[in-house]
């Protein structure tokens, strides 16, 4: 690849992108080393830093250069820079001291996210044992989902927002219980957004965690293979009936969560199974978790490259798959994950690509972003809220279009994990 331009200061105008890379991040006031110009307030702040000329990429500026000679025409030239260019000393201490102040905030989230992430995969190991243990010592391992699912609602309820946190995958042997717990946030969120009373979240939650528990049974060729044969795909859907086996044990697992279990695979238009139930006749409670199962199933496939990105599961469920859901609780869902759900790779106003990694109901247009630098490790990746830093997104970009570093940069493992913040 051949090395980009460099560009004289005078040059610049709003809409010329450029890069900050040979001075490092840490000796300039910009949120980024790469971004497009926004306005001449940043021109005269690249003057005040002692710049004369900057790298530049066309292919991702919106404006051209100034012709050269544009600032001696336009009298800007020397002997009428003095004040200029005090004004530019008090931007650019300005804008350090709110970049330090950012740069604060944002290590103050990262702690977050990271104490999140830690809690995800506790909770996820958990689970492994749940599932494992289940048939030996069904009594303690209802215990233990209970009170497991009886964490996660208790901080749902309590949160004054719901937030849905992306985190990487770390480990691939855990597949069945990461889906188990994100099929459990999953449908906790779709159940707050639908009213379902406490006591009906815990039931939603208990059944989602436990919905597989009988694929333990199926060999994972089968689990694995995209196209069944009629052998293997009657093979497959026996793994409700082992579920239900394998929980029989737990005397006291209430007909509610047993039902989403023997029911998370009937459709809405009948063409499910094992009892091809139709509409109504549905548990509604399997009907919240067959759309959080599906979902994720779409984002997080056994072949992973098969995955969907979180619109495109939503796009594939609202376009191609309504008539399997109950269409009140798909649209709520399609609602609850927002215009750009986790796990959107997105173009910003600035030129940066990003991640979404948490969203607000409140202000579904401007979620938490993960943003791509390749000047700063990712484990000092900075995290955005968009409405505070003034940005706005642009577009939701596949990671097939952006070169492999950016997507291993902002998704390393490539599987979609969600987290339900709970109260600090």
């Amino acid at each position: 690849m051949s090395a980009l331009p460099r560009l004289a200061i005078d040059r610049l105008q709003p809409g010329v992108f450029i890069s900050l890379g040979d001075l490092g991040w840490i000796h300039h006031p910009f949120l980024l080393n790469a971004f497009r110009i926004a306005s001449d307030k940043q021109i005269q702040v690249l003057h005040g830093l002692g710049l004369t000329e900057v790298t530049w990429d066309p292919a991702r500026s919106i404006a051209e250069p100034l012709p050269v000679t544009a600032r001696g025409e336009s009298g800007a030239g020397e002997g009428a820079g003095e004040e200029d260019m005090d004004f530019a000393a008090a931007a650019l201490a300005g804008m350090l001291d709110e970049k330090q102040r950012r740069i604060e905030r944002v290590r103050a989230q990262r702690d977050v996210f990271a104490r999140r992430e830690r809690e995800y995969e506790s909770e996820a190991a958990s689970i492994a044992d749940i599932l494992r243990t289940f048939a030996a010592r069904p009594a303690d391992a209802h215990g233990d989902a209970s009170a497991l699912v009886g964490r996660v609602v208790d901080g749902l309820m309590d949160a004054p927002s719901v937030a849905i946190h992306l985190v990487n995958q770390k480990s691939r042997d855990s597949g069945l219980a990461f889906h188990s717990l994100n099929v459990m946030v999953l449908t906790l969120l779709l159940g707050k957004a639908v009213g379902l009373t406490a006591e009906e979240m815990r039931q939603a939650g208990l059944g989602a965690l436990l919905h597989d528990a009988g694929k333990g049974e199926i060999p994972p060729r089968i689990l694995r293979t995209p196209q069944r044969t009629p052998p293997e795909e009657e093979f497959y859907r026996a793994h409700i009936g082992y579920g239900i086996k394998a929980v029989a044990g737990a005397r006291n697992l209430s007909v509610a969560a047993k039902n989403v279990i023997a029911c998370h695979h009937e459709r809405w238009d009948g063409t499910g199974f094992p009892n091809k139930l139709a509409g109504e006749r549905i548990p509604r409670l399997a009907r919240v978790v067959a759309i959080a199962n599906r979902y994720d199933n779409l984002c997080n496939p056994y072949d992973v490259k098969r995955a969907l990105t979180p619109a495109e599961a939503l796009a594939q469920l609202f376009k191609k798959e309504a008539a399997h859901f109950d269409p009140d609780l798909l649209q709520r869902f399609i609602k609850t994950m927002g215009v750009y759900p986790p796990g959107s790779f997105v173009a910003l106003s600035n030129g940066a690509t990003g991640l979404v990694i948490e969203t607000d109901p409140a202000r579904l247009l401007s979620p938490t972003v993960m943003l791509h630098d390749a000047e700063i490790p990712r484990s000092e990746a900075l995290v955005m809220d968009l409405k505070e830093a003034e940005l706005a997104i642009e577009a939701v970009v596949s990671p097939a279009s952006l070169p492999l570093a950016v997507v291993e940069y902002l998704a390393p493992r490539g599987r979609v994990d969600y987290y339900v913040e709970g109260s600090a």
